[in-house]
């Protein structure tokens, strides 16, 4: 499946896009559309999203809803989630030390993917869903993950079904997990340089997974184990590395980011 193609649309025209319950996909804008001086929720419709920041107390890291997240005048953060002034991206930065989920080493910036009503997004395998993004990595020490679909409601597991992750020597891998219980396979999938735009999209179709980066489809099975959960998206910010260092770290820029279901 092909990245969709690239139309404006005006920032006041997203919180009135509908997703939960609806096969359309909540709008993105445009490299040339985003506006710096906002904040990003007045670029990106981030109604159906809640963002985790690398602070709070140990195990529990601090959570932004999304009814705090939308709108021009909508939640920044000038270390960990902003709009760069020059280029409108929506950005975030994860240093390698930072508070951290009790299931994971690493910290993160990252969304989570929420329904329009505040509860959290968790959809059936069945059906059509794509999380689709344009994106750059401007610096990471060894890794960082900028998109899952991930396990939710369904049984003990917090494995993710698939991971996306950009290397720092510009390798774009997939991770598809093994089973519920974990184990991950890599698919190396292309280069793309560090700093440079690319897209992807994630995405669950026909009983398989799809994965698309710059316009290039590679699809994997969905292992029977899955088929008892309930999932959702998360995009961002994942860093996968870990130190005592709060300056080293991965910095992502986002310029569109689009949920559909159908």
């Amino acid at each position: 499946m092909a990245f969709p193609a690239r139309t404006s649309v005006p920032a006041v025209l997203l919180g009135a896009l509908a997703l939960f319950g609806s096969a359309t996909a909540a709008a993105s804008p445009t490299v040339d559309s985003l506006d710096p001086t906002v904040a990003p929720g007045g670029n990106f419709d981030l109604g159906v999203w809640e963002l985790q920041l690398p602070i709070g107390s140990p195990g529990s890291p601090t959570t932004i809803r999304s009814s705090d997240l939308v709108g021009a005048d909508g939640y920044t953060n000038p270390a960990y989630f902003w709009t760069d002034k020059n280029d409108g991206s929506m950005t975030f930065w994860d240093p390698e030390k930072g508070v951290t989920t009790p299931n994971s080493n690493y910290a993160r910036s990252e969304l989570r993917e929420m329904n329009r009503d505040g509860s959290a997004a968790d959809w059936s395998l069945s059906g059509t869903h794509r999380l689709s993004a344009e994106l750059r990595v401007v610096s990471v020490t060894k890794n960082v993950c900028v998109g899952q679909i991930h396990l939710g409601s369904g049984g003990s597991s917090t494995k993710p079904l698939i991971e996306l992750y950009y290397h720092s020597n510009g390798d774009v891998v997939l991770g598809t997990e093994n089973s519920p219980d974990g184990g991950q396979t890599t698919h190396y999938l292309t280069n793309v340089p560090m700093g440079q735009h690319w897209t992807y999209t994630l995405a669950v179709e026909n009983d398989q997974i799809k994965v698309t980066v710059n316009g290039h489809t590679t699809t994997y099975p969905i292992q029977g184990g899955f088929y008892d959960y309930r999932q959702y998206f998360k995009a961002g910010d994942y860093n996968q590395s870990a130190s005592d260092s709060t300056s080293n770290g991965a910095k992502v820029k986002f310029y569109s980011l689009t949920v559909s279901h159908g």
